[in-house]
């Protein structure tokens, strides 16, 4: 049934936003929010609440040739082993290399996108990745628990909110120092009394996304408040405070 309600749909990119194909140095690919079990299409509304953070990366990294992309999925659902979104991401970064050739690859989701860009972090042309509020499964004694082995030899940022309804925040600490063990470029943000959105800090959040995806993708220096977070011990370097008004000094 799944198979059939998905047959001859494509994954697709969006249009780029950044500088020509020949001055491509780094790309990000925005995975946009999605559903547990679904069939439907992907939502257009969920992909537009990635451009302004897509035009906002661009018009930071365009110096350095950086381009993205918002990914269009075959279907909205991630729908249990299929984990369709994550295979989407593959495919993105796949077809990346295809258009670009060799350059890095920042993957950055929200919500289902985040579980996706952590899943498909794994693939040999991404260096990064960057989880919003991301979606992940309660922990359940019969099933196996989120990979993080993939996630070795990249950095990866994750940002949540405390105040999150939808998707737990407790959950992306507990990755996290999964995460961590495997991999010591590992860092979280939490964003005080900010809900899954993360829309009362909206600046700050992109602020700091700016710094990180720069910083990897790039080499371009990380703020203080990122290196502290990569370089200090669980549980502090995963519980880091986003401070109000982050990037507006930087």
């Amino acid at each position: 049934m799944q198979q059939r309600a998905t047959q001859g749909r494509e994954a697709r990119l969006a249009k780029a936003a950044g500088p020509v194909p020949g001055a491509v140095g780094g790309v990000v690919l925005l995975l946009p929010a999605g559903e547990e079990t679904s069939n439907r299409r992907p939502s257009p509304v969920d992909r537009a609440a990635l451009r302004p953070l897509a035009r906002r990366l661009t018009r930071a990294g365009r110096e350095a040739g950086l381009v993205s992309h918002v990914v269009q999925y075959r279907c909205r659902g991630w729908n249990e082993t299929q984990a369709e979104l994550a295979r989407d991401a593959r495919w993105a970064a796949d077809e990346v290399v295809r258009r670009y050739g060799d350059v890095p690859i920042c993957l950055a989701g929200i919500d289902m996108g985040g579980r996706a860009a952590l899943h498909a972090g794994g693939h040999e042309a991404v260096n990064s990745v960057l989880a919003l509020a991301p979606w992940l499964p309660e922990d359940d004694v019969a099933a196996p628990l989120e990979p993080v082995k993939q996630l070795a030899g990249r950095r990866v940022l994750i940002v949540h909110g405390t105040d999150d309804r939808r998707t737990d925040p407790e959950l992306s600490f507990r990755l996290a120092g999964r995460a961590k063990k495997a991999n010591r470029d590992v860092c979280r943000f939490e964003v005080h009394s900010d809900g899954h959105g993360l829309a009362q800090h909206r600046f700050e959040v992109a602020s700091l996304a700016v710094d990180f995806v720069l910083g990897t993708l790039f080499g371009e220096p990380f703020s203080r408040p990122l290196r502290d977070a990569f370089a200090a011990p669980p549980p502090l370097g995963l519980r880091m405070p986003l401070a109000a008004g982050f990037g507006r000094t930087l």
